[in-house]
């Protein structure tokens, strides 16, 4: 009766993609945030940090299955399957969702991201006090990180987009640290979802393909060489390494804080767009409905987790 109603594990990962693919495209939320929701997080940073010498050298012998079970290739291809998926067919919601309910999009998203950090506080067996000073150095990192200005005139070389690469990439794998956002303030949002735009559009020419190779390269190094580091963070130091991600996600909050006085009324896009962070008018109808909206985000990541729990101990049960 069991085997009827499961459902399949490279289903559920196409799922779990779709979910992060969605988060992504939020500057000020990560995939990574909702990886740790969906306990696949430490799965995730193994698989990617497989791609090594063992990895080449069932290349080099032609042990083509070997190598992918290596890098535990089915996951990898059913969740980033989930990702692309997510990022095409959620981008144009987000997108006006973040141009014409801003507030609310930011409530729910407020709601999430705590319910996270709550989630991950709860993965450790037993805080003390040096778990305590990497929550907060994690969070007052993360606080002030999300508040710097946007870089006006970054150089427009292969070499800062490589860069760039290498560092929205580790961006969007750290929960709490929003890749897009790290791409705002390097001042290369824009530039790469314009690439992107006219590869999607057909008009892409030497120049597009130069900007996005130069990015993409530099986001493989950067997710190959920075997975194995938090592998090896995870392996020896779990419970502070999760500790510091519990504070990068507490300290991104100010990020996606949902009452804000906008600074540049006249300037529709949301990229563009400044902010400050104030408190509400407890008075305003709105006001309550977002708190409501941040409440049901709360329920619902505390909902999904048991899902995912039970997803998951099933899976392993059958195995």
């Amino acid at each position: 009766m069991a085997n009827r109603t499961k459902i399949p594990d490279p289903l559920l990962n196409v799922g779990r993609g779709f979910l992060m693919g969605g988060a992504d495209i939020i500057p000020g939320v990560s995939g990574g945030t909702v990886a740790l929701i969906l306990g696949i997080y430490e799965r995730l940073v193994h698989a990617i940090s497989c791609f090594d010498l063992t990895f080449l050298g069932h290349l080099r012998k032609r042990e083509l299955i070997a190598a992918l079970r290596h890098i535990d290739a089915l996951f990898l291809v059913t969740l980033f399957l989930g990702i692309g998926i997510g990022v095409i067919g959620l981008g144009g919601l987000m997108h006006y969702l973040l141009e014409h309910q801003l507030q609310y999009t930011f409530g729910a998203f407020f709601g999430l991201i705590l319910a996270s950090s709550w989630h991950v506080a709860r993965i450790i067996d037993h805080w003390n006090a040096k778990l305590v000073v990497c929550m907060v150095i994690g969070a007052v990192g993360a606080f002030f990180l999300v508040a710097l200005p946007v870089f006006k005139s970054p150089p427009d070389t292969a070499w800062y987009r490589l860069i760039c690469g290498g560092v929205a990439i580790c961006a969007m794998i750290l929960p709490g640290i929003s890749g897009a956002f790290i791409l705002l303030i390097l001042g290369q949002y824009s530039e790469i979802t314009g690439a992107l735009e006219e590869v999607k559009n057909g008009g892409a020419n030497g120049d597009t393909w130069l900007i996005l190779g130069a990015f993409g390269l530099g986001a493989t190094i950067g997710i190959l060489s920075f997975s194995k580091f938090l592998k090896w963070l995870l392996a020896r130091f779990e419970s502070a390494t999760m500790a510091v991600l519990c504070g990068f996600m507490l300290g991104s909050l100010r990020k996606i804080w949902p009452f804000k006085f906008d600074l540049t009324p006249g300037e529709t896009k949301f990229k563009l767009k400044e902010f400050r962070n104030e408190w509400p008018d407890f008075s305003a109808g709105n006001v309550w409905a977002t708190i409501g909206l941040a409440v049901v985000a709360f329920v619902f990541v505390l909902l999904l987790e048991r899902f995912s729990a039970t997803a998951t101990h099933s899976t392993s049960g059958d195995a």
